[in-house]
């Protein structure tokens, strides 16, 4: 087998296996924080954390809005990189699938803004200070509708995961039509 056959064989049992990952995610209660528990949530994390740093620069709204800027940034700048410098539109949608799964991941934090139950990285509530989320939409008068914007959030973040899985299926629908994504 060449390698153009083994690398679009590959691409299609990873869009497989992120279809069916898809499922699991969505699934998940984002209102308990069901999502706090899967593989991804560290990773994102990571990003989340270096964008409260990178952003405080510019003030502390910034800075607690950084955390959420620099995990939803990170997929976004990757799947601009690969479809720009590699031209590979598969990866690019793979990123962008990574966005809706930081979007889903972001959604249970905004929902739990109202009535604070997860426990942060300090090991305690959002109560008991440090939750993003609460003070993001104190500052802006949008408390109490924390559960619709939660759920707003959730419903693009899946939204966003099923059409990069639609992008990356037409990517893979033959594979003498992929440009510069295999060498």
């Amino acid at each position: 087998m060449d390698t153009q056959a083994l690398a679009h064989r590959a691409r299609i049992g990873l869009l497989i296996a992120l279809a069916v990952w898809s499922w699991v995610l969505i699934r998940l209660d984002y209102r308990s924080g069901e999502i706090m528990g899967s593989f991804l949530h560290r990773p994102l994390l990571v990003f989340h954390e270096a964008g409260h740093v990178i952003f405080r620069a510019f003030g502390e709204w910034f800075g607690i809005m950084g955390g959420t800027l620099g995990q939803l940034l990170m997929p976004a700048v990757m799947a601009a990189a690969l479809l720009r410098q590699n031209g590979d539109r598969f990866g690019a949608a793979i990123a962008v699938w990574l966005l809706g799964v930081s979007l889903l991941d972001t959604a249970t934090y905004v929902y739990d803004a109202l009535t604070p139950q997860l426990i942060l990285l300090s090991g305690r509530s959002g109560e008991a200070g440090g939750h993003d989320w609460i003070y993001l939409l104190e500052s802006l008068g949008l408390r109490p509708r924390a559960h619709l914007l939660g759920s707003l959030i959730h419903a693009l973040g899946m939204g966003i995961m099923l059409l990069a899985l639609v992008w990356a299926a037409w990517t893979v629908r033959a594979p003498r039509q992929y440009d510069n994504q295999y060498p």
